[in-house]
């Protein structure tokens, strides 16, 4: 399926490994010019590797204001324009009520709100001037069941949300879509590095299985196609059907 979206541009953070490089390779196949950001130039380099056409990057802290504002002005001015934006960045320390200080919260909003609330203010009022655009935030099924122990991912990423569908219902009748994709457990480096087995973890899904992150990066992609223009404000789980909600 041809997705419609050869020639456009992409900034992509997080982008240096994982689910983000999954999804910047994805659409670089598409034929989207792309930036890649995250805080290591030399995994940015290793990731660009990766794809055939090559890849801008720009390394930068997406919880630093200064160097985020940095990074996009850069993207904006390398790719001439921005047609896309995948919002994506690790995850806070672990923690409960009892055992979390309330200054950790600060640090939580910095890394898992306000950067692809910033990514939003800069890139999705262009976007509806130019009658196209996608937004899609790379976020946790937690929004739909609270992790135990993750309660910063759980309260900054629910709070993305709610701001991504609420700008969704603004932005939707100038060509702009904004959705969130809500990964379970796909066996990228990061879970084979915590797990010595992680391949016992696909008993703990219904699907039996882990997710591919190449997988991952295609219903990423077919969100930024033109297919997708009447799929927005949506927050997708894409877990082998591990969340029970009803929604």
């Amino acid at each position: 399926m041809d997705l419609g979206i050869d020639g456009r541009t992409a900034l992509i953070t997080g982008a240096s490994a994982g689910l983000g490089l999954a999804c910047a390779q994805a659409l670089a196949a598409e034929g989207v010019r792309v930036a890649l950001s995250s805080r290591s130039a030399e995994k940015l380099a290793a990731a660009a590797d990766t794809i055939p056409d090559g890849a801008i990057t720009i390394p930068a802290d997406i919880s630093d204001v200064d160097e985020r504002r940095i990074m996009m002005g850069r993207a904006e001015s390398e790719l001439g324009r921005i047609d896309i934006v995948i919002a994506n960045g690790g995850g806070p320390p672990a923690g409960n009520f009892a055992t979390t200080d309330f200054e950790a919260y600060t640090d939580a909003v910095d890394l898992n709100l306000l950067p692809a609330i910033d990514l939003c203010k800069r890139f999705v009022p262009p976007m509806q001037e130019r009658g196209w655009g996608r937004v899609v935030a790379i976020t946790s099924t937690s929004v739909r069941e609270p992790i135990d122990r993750l309660i910063l991912s759980n309260t900054a990423r629910a709070g993305l949300t709610a701001f991504l569908k609420t700008t969704a219902r603004e932005v939707a009748g100038d060509g702009v879509t904004v959705n969130s994709v809500q990964p379970g457990l796909h066996l990228t480096d990061r879970l084979k590095s915590v797990y010595e087995d992680p391949d016992v973890l696909a008993e703990t899904v219904p699907a039996r299985a882990l997710g591919d992150p190449a997988d991952f990066g295609r219903i990423v992609a077919f969100l930024c196609s033109g297919h997708a223009r009447f799929l927005t404000g949506q927050a997708i789980a894409v877990d082998g059907g591990a969340t029970r909600s009803l929604q």
